[in-house]
């Protein structure tokens, strides 16, 4: 950035809102202009105390304040989510209070927003800003004490137990954890990933006890991580036991004690010791810092990134999983993330597209309303806020088909996204495709059984689109062509067709459609990518990858909406010839062929600018017929890593070449 000074504004007028306040002047680069409350008179007191010109009676004012460079968020913590995509979405570059959200979900929609709006997002982990950090870390990097093997970080307090006070509160997400908990989470995670020579690392195991009170806040927790470099954290917090709130961190040559992690001296002199076998103990001093004001800094020095190395975006992303993993693991949940809850977006606002989105639509024989071209997986969905903040992103990036089945989750996939209907109050405007009739039991009783057991789950009277999930080929075509028919009939299914279907069996069932008054399968969701398929997944699967299959699309143009169309991420990166790493990958995808075609994949990608999971996905939207691709994403960014090959054009040569044909 330039030498002029950034001009902060602050949302909250509490005790951490006021440290910010009063080190932001000892800063080289800040100074705080701006301050707002839903209270004048709490506004008027805090910019008095801290000679802050500018005193806002609502947050929405502070934002459109033309004189506010980047805004601290210091609201309870549910209200981050809200406050930061919202300064996002004004164009004011974003500090917010730790934890960045409640959960890992509203995590990522808020680095979506800040990515969209082009500004920078950090998660105010203060400590990471500090000189005596960057001491830890060069210790463990010049291998101060020989190989990492054991980090131990605490972070606890005692306080009185008030149930309406929001460490204790429900509905303030109360509890240790997510308040202080989160600091030797990612110290752990820090010092992990710097003994490999990463910036952090993220556990492959999370296992915790704790204990939860009586307005269901965890007020002791303990859990231990484990690392796939063989090193393991112990990491503790409570807000009603105090604990040493230290850092040791134990070699094979020694061991480090880091007394003040979290506050760093705060402006004093403070050190990390060090110690080795056959020395003497030795203090490593750190230059004083004040650490809200180290922040501050911070941020000026990587705004023109967007995000800073001491808290980056996947950095606080792994860090929000693990703690989402202890609370699972000591069985804390808000009522907020319950799956009967009644999710608001994350805005607050009602849920529509974007004016600048991207998707395309077709028409799928039967059905009155468009179909996206991309259809949203429902089964790679953890909890309901997961879903919820997927789900509404797809639907404002234009999306209005989702793909469920009646064995996805053992029915879960259903529930959570019937609830974020209810919620949304949306059914009208979305495509639900609902499966069922899987091995073994694909037969027209089991039909009507799991048909109406989906409708329940998923809060409707129908599905639009119902395709059975597996054929079975020793019950007459007839018999499921006559229940389909007569569901279609009862308005419980719109149009239907079938999933893993060879296409003379769906010729077969068309046949007796016709020659019997019922209606015709119209859709078939079959596997089709750019990487061919020798192998399938599941048992059971078929694919249309053949000539013979696809000569029949062109002609008959049925709907296909093909599963795994980017080949289980072969696009992705993480296939290579010599990484045999992931069995299922290598066993249907690996052929001199598909690396041929993932080399022209990539090499289209980098002469049209896009990256090779968009020239895949364009591939199979520029089929002769029409095709609806389903995509699973785990998460917002992962769906939006797909939009780019809506938008990519191909000729009918570049089509042929990617295909080696």
């Amino acid at each position: 950035m330039t030498d002029a000074k950034l001009r902060w504004g602050v949302l909250g007028t509490g005790n951490i809102a006021a440290r910010f306040a009063s080190q932001v002047p000892h800063s080289k680069t800040g100074q705080v202009v701006a301050v707002a409350s839903r209270q004048a008179d709490k506004a008027e007191a805090f910019g008095a105390e801290h000679n802050i010109p500018h005193r806002h009676a609502s947050y929405d004012e502070l934002l459109a304040n033309d004189e506010v460079d980047a805004v601290y968020i210091a609201t309870p913590h549910p209200a981050h989510v809200e406050w930061a995509i919202k300064t996002a979405e004004a164009g004011k570059h974003v500090l917010c209070e730790k934890p960045l959200g409640i959960n890992q979900a509203l995590g990522a929609a808020m680095i979506e927003a800040a990515r969209r709006n082009d500004v920078f997002l950090m998660e105010a982990y203060m400590y990471r800003c500090l000189p005596q950090t960057k001491v830890i870390t060069d210790l463990i990097r010049d291998g101060a004490i020989g190989k990492v093997h054991q980090i131990q970080a605490t972070f606890g307090f005692a306080t009185t137990f008030r149930a309406d006070g929001r460490l204790f509160a429900d509905d303030l997400a109360g509890g240790g954890i997510l308040d202080v908990g989160g600091y030797p989470v990612s110290m752990a995670r820090l010092i992990a990933g710097t003994a490999i020579g990463q910036p952090y690392d993220n556990p492959t195991g999370v296992s915790a006890v704790g204990h939860v009170g009586e307005t269901g806040a965890d007020e002791w927790a303990v859990a231990t991580l484990t690392f796939a470099s063989g090193i393991s954290a112990q990491v503790s917090t409570g807000i009603r036991l105090a604990d040493e709130n230290r850092v040791r961190v134990l070699g094979s040559e020694g061991y480090l004690v880091i007394e003040d992690p979290w506050f760093g001296g705060d402006g004093k002199p403070t050190h990390v010791t060090v110690h080795r076998i056959g020395e003497d103990a030795r203090d490593v001093a750190a230059e004083p810092a004040f650490i809200y004001a180290a922040e501050a800094d911070a941020v000026a020095a990587a705004i023109d990134q967007r995000q800073a190395p001491e808290m980056s975006w996947n950095d606080t992303l792994g860090n929000l999983a693990v703690q989402d993993a202890w609370r699972a693991a000591i069985g804390q949940q808000y009522a907020s993330e319950r799956d009967d809850a009644a999710i608001p977006t994350a805005t607050g606002r009602p849920l529509a597209r974007r004016d600048d989105h991207t998707m395309t639509y077709g028409e799928v024989p039967g059905l009155a309303k468009p179909a996206s071209r991309l259809v949203m997986g429902v089964d790679n969905q953890q909890t309901l806020p997961h879903a919820a903040m997927v789900f509404d992103d797809f639907v404002e990036r234009g999306g209005t088909t989702f793909d469920t089945a009646y064995i996805y989750g053992g029915g879960r996939g259903e529930k959570l996204l019937g609830q974020w209907l209810k919620t949304r109050g949306n059914r009208d405007d979305v495509v639900v495709i609902g499966k069922g009739a899987h091995t073994p039991h694909c037969d027209p009783e089991s039909i009507t059984r799991q048909l109406n057991e989906s409708l329940e789950r998923l809060q409707t009277d129908h599905v639009d689109i119902y395709l059975m999930h597996r054929d079975n080929e020793d019950i007459p075509v007839g018999e499921f062509v006559d229940v389909l028919d007569e569901h279609r009939a009862a308005g419980r299914i719109t149009a239907y067709g079938g999933s893993n279907w060879s296409t003379a069996r769906f010729d077969e069932a068309n046949a007796y459609a016709a020659a019997n008054g019922k209606n015709p399968f119209t859709v078939l969701s079959n596997h089709l990518s750019l990487a061919r398929a020798y192998d399938v997944p599941w048992a059971g699967c078929r694919h249309v990858s053949d000539p013979e299959s696809q000569a029949w699309l062109r002609e008959r143009q049925i709907a296909l909406f093909p599963w795994s169309s980017q080949a289980r991420g072969f696009f992705t990166g993480r296939a290579k010839p010599e990484d045999r790493s992931d069995e299922e990958l290598v066993r249907c995808f690996y052929s001199d062929d598909n690396f041929e075609r993932l080399e022209r994949a990539r090499e289209l990608a980098q002469a049209k600018g896009v990256e090779p999971t968009a020239i895949a996905l364009a591939w199979l939207l520029h089929q002769e017929y029409p095709v609806f691709a389903l995509i699973g994403p785990r998460q917002i960014s992962e769906t939006r890593t797909s939009m780019p090959g809506l938008s990519v054009q191909l000729t009918p040569e570049e089509v042929s070449w990617l295909d080696l044909t």
